[in-house]
């Protein structure tokens, strides 16, 4: 064990006061891992829309002062009770969901949204006791999606850590705890392009670019990109994306252009903005008989999605993904080494480092749409 197991431990951590005010380079409290918990030491975080969404707080209840962050690498501290597979010094991912290994979720091969662990955006405390691990003079801080990265040292729930190889560098590997890995595994485990097959890739932010990666991977002939920032279009290209649409360009609907591209349709599309249309679009591009159109962006909580049941009856597919239906702890360490065995490229990801007391500047980054993944290293 550690020899600070058992023990708080005083760190620096970037806390969230206030909605949509920079983030305060803070001293904080962090308490030993209880039942079935783990403490890491973070090495590596990056910034994902994710945290900037819910650092925003415009589309939900604010929850603050919170310590946002969810995808990152770091090493085991100590491990509370009841953790048996992780031990200090092991190579980990946090990840914001979960796999307790025992729901009927957890049992079956065709899903991974553990009943336990599944991403809960309004819970700011941890499951053993309903308690904040945080504290700044004994004022409790928030959790955010049972990860808080932001932190040089964090606890969590063992079933949301995933040992990897420690060869792996961490801060290359620390963008596939989150987006990276829902983009691909969206493509590769929930789409599946044949070789030589045609894909659309809605949206070509990160995880539209990881979707198209996958495509890529799996041999895919044309992959189209479609968005409606035709900047994105030079960047797509290193991923893979050989043709693309804007749909700002054309006077009829953007599924239109894609069946007169394509005879009829792609044979596969994956839908990574969020946007209703963007998703009834990527489903009506598809072609009858075996096309197949995958969702992975979040609607606003009054969309509704509206086609017509004839295009279900012609044999088109609609499936809907999360996390890339990639299990935490089984899945996560193959895709690592997909990416050491030089299958999978990440450094084209990353476009920023910062250093930990530069945080605020990842955040000006993205939200200038500067960036796709800023580094943040823990040691500045």
């Amino acid at each position: 064990m550690s020899n600070t197991a058992g023990q708080v431990i005083r760190c620096k951590a970037a806390v969230a006061w206030e909605a949509g005010k920079p983030l305060v380079m803070e001293e904080v409290e962090v308490a030993p891992p209880q039942a079935n918990e783990v403490r890491l030491k973070i090495l590596f975080t990056s910034l994902c829309h994710t945290d900037v969404y819910f650092w925003e707080a415009k589309g939900q209840a604010p929850l603050f002062p919170r310590i946002f962050g969810h995808e990152a690498s770091g090493i085991v501290e100590s491990v509370g009770p009841g953790v048996t597979d992780l031990q200090p010094g092991d190579h980990v991912l946090p990840v914001f969901t979960g796999e307790c290994k025992e729901c009927r979720h957890c049992k079956s091969e065709e899903s991974n949204m553990c009943d336990l662990l599944r991403i809960n955006t309004d819970r700011g405390h941890m499951l053993a006791d309903g308690k904040s691990r945080f504290s700044i003079n004994g004022k409790p801080i928030h959790h955010f999606l049972g990860t808080s990265t932001f932190s040089e040292y964090t606890v969590v729930h063992v079933g949301s850590v995933a040992k990897i190889n420690p060869a792996a560098p961490l801060d290359k590997v620390c963008v596939l705890s989150c987006g990276i890995s829902t983009g691909l595994g969206a493509t590769l485990n929930v789409a599946k392009p044949k070789k030589g097959q045609s894909v659309a890739i809605f949206g070509l932010g990160a995880v539209g670019l990881a979707a198209a990666e996958g495509a890529r991977i799996s041999g895919a002939s044309r992959i189209i990109g479609v968005d409606l920032n035709t900047k994105r279009f030079e960047e797509a290209k290193k991923f893979g994306v050989n043709e693309f649409v804007n749909p700002k360009d054309h006077d009829k609907p953007v599924q239109e252009v894609i069946a007169e591209m394509t005879d009829g349709g792609v044979d596969r599309s994956v839908e990574c903005t969020g946007s209703v249309q963007a998703m009834i679009s990527a489903f009506e591009c598809v072609h009858d008989g075996w096309g197949v159109a995958v969702l992975v962006g979040v609607p606003s909580k009054d969309d509704a999605f509206k086609t017509h049941p004839v295009n279900l009856l012609n044999e088109r597919t609609l499936k809907g993904t999360f996390f890339g239906n990639y299990k935490p702890r089984s899945d996560l360490p193959s895709v690592v080494e997909m990416y050491m065995k030089k299958e999978l490229e990440v450094e084209k990801f990353i476009t920023h480092h910062v250093s930990f007391s530069e945080i605020n500047k990842a955040f000006d980054y993205m939200l200038k749409g500067e960036s796709l993944r800023c580094i943040i290293s823990m040691e500045g």
